[in-house]
């Protein structure tokens, strides 16, 4: 009797652990997820300040969260008496907080903008997260950043201006992972669109990781592929198959979820992806508007998608207005102001990014002196070229106001820049606008100069 009594404790103790390791395995994703307490090993968040939005184009909100109010870009009221559809977009990396992406000047082979919907009329959200651009909490990789979409999705419902039946929410690389794990945990998205997320977290760099990497619950509560069943809303995941398509696969073959489609698109990366597909899904958005939800997506669809001709599009502009000295013009929103003084009207305009491309490696330099009688356009071209430069030009008209535009190829450093310089006399002060970009970008940053030299208004 003793040597039994002792196997059925044993037994029981087996079984109490193995009951244990399985715990939370007959629940839900959400029922599993708000029972489990996360246990933070590093207390991480930022407090980078929120770079201020284009006016009229997004608003900076604070929404409400369980730990509190976070900040997120939300497109301005239309003004139309009408409700719109609206998209939730979860950026992709590790950091929780805001930044200009919103506004950037899309890049066809890397749009991480998710602009396709706002220039399809659909309104857009970019929330911040716990931690991120100094909202309270800290940062907790793909745990309670799942309530925080749900708190963004309940402030777009309360907005006036939103149709609550048509919120959609989208994301890319940990921003699709992001989005996958909110589409486990609730069906209140109309729909989502999952860009390039992980099957499983621990796929990750663990040095990311703000949790308790010795319990294997922390992960799984993290890991989409656990609760592929609980997806209730259409769920779209899209990946090129040189990006993470081994862990689009895995979902595929484990999901028996018809709410659920995998797309692996031949012959893209992880990033080439988002720009042809969320034009795709932009147009059948603005379809959707039924009762039901009615997206689908094929095959076919995304080879025709694939397959177009890259758009030129044109960046978000900001209006910039110079009381002092009297001028105002429409800049790309990404541009910043640089050596604005109240004393001399020398001023740089241009992104804080170096990126390798037109809108971040053009300037734009503005000057404003007296002029003590009338400049000939002759007298302009002499003095433009009276460093041994060629520029050449003419006269043209912007806004009724007679103006020079001249142009020309320099060299500096070893890189030829194409200059174009605009002046313009009025009331006894002549003002200058020169803008430089590498030779190489000329044709697409010409474009953008163009929008600004046309904006220019004189006092």
């Amino acid at each position: 009797m003793k040597k039994f009594s002792c196997m059925a404790v044993l037994f029981s103790l087996l079984l109490i652990t193995a009951c244990s390791s399985e715990s939370g395995k007959g629940q839900s994703f959400k029922e599993a997820h708000d029972a489990f307490e996360t246990k933070l090993i590093r207390e991480e968040s930022d407090q980078n300040p929120v770079p201020e939005p284009p006016a009229g184009v997004f608003d900076l909100v604070y929404y409400d969260s369980e730990v509190g109010k976070l900040a997120a870009y939300v497109s301005s009221d239309p003004g139309e008496n009408e409700k719109r559809p609206m998209m939730i977009w979860a950026t992709g990396g590790w950091g929780n907080g805001l930044d200009e992406i919103a506004w950037s000047y899309p890049d066809w082979e890397n749009d991480q903008t998710a602009s396709a919907f706002r220039e399809a009329g659909i309104l857009m959200m970019y929330p911040s997260f716990r931690g991120g651009s100094g909202n309270p909490g800290n940062y907790e990789t793909l745990f309670g950043e799942v309530n925080d979409i749900v708190s963004a999705y309940e402030y777009a419902a309360s907005l006036p201006y939103v149709d609550p039946d048509r919120i959609y929410l989208g994301g890319h690389s940990t921003g699709g992972t992001r989005a996958l794990l909110a589409s486990e945990y609730t069906d209140q998205f109309r729909a989502v669109f999952s860009f390039g997320p992980v099957d499983d977290v621990s796929y990750h760099n663990a040095s990311e990781f703000t949790f308790d990497i010795e319990n294997k619950e922390e992960y799984r509560l993290r890991s989409p592929i656990h609760w592929l069943s609980d997806i209730k809303s259409p769920t779209f995941v899209i990946e090129g198959s040189a990006g993470n398509a081994s862990n689009l696969k895995e979902i595929e073959r484990q999901s028996k979820n018809e709410n659920l489609q995998c797309f692996i698109v031949e012959d893209a990366d992880h990033f080439s992806v988002l720009a042809p597909v969320t034009r795709l899904f932009a147009q059948k958005v603005i379809k959707d508007t039924g009762v039901e939800p009615d997206i689908s997506l094929t095959e076919k669809e995304l080879q025709t998608a694939m397959k177009q001709v890259p758009e030129k599009i044109y960046p978000l502009m900001k209006t910039y207005r110079n009381e002092m000295f009297g001028f105002g013009m429409e800049i790309p929103a990404i541009w910043e102001v640089f050596d604005e003084s109240e004393d001399e009207a020398d001023i740089m305009f241009a992104s804080a990014y170096e990126g390798d491309n037109f809108w971040e490696a053009s300037l734009l330099f503005s000057y404003v002196y007296e002029a003590e009688s009338a400049v000939a356009f002759s007298e302009f071209i002499q003095y433009l070229n009276s460093e041994g430069d060629q520029y050449e030009g003419s006269e043209i008209d912007i806004n009724g106001q007679k103006a020079f535009s001249a142009e020309c190829l320099t060299y500096s450093s070893g890189i030829s820049f194409y200059s174009k310089v605009i002046g313009i006399q009025k009331n006894g002060k002549f003002y200058e606008f020169w803008f430089d970009t590498p030779e190489e970008f000329w044709e697409d940053a010409s474009i953008i100069f163009e929008q600004v030299i046309e904006s220019i208004t004189l006092k």
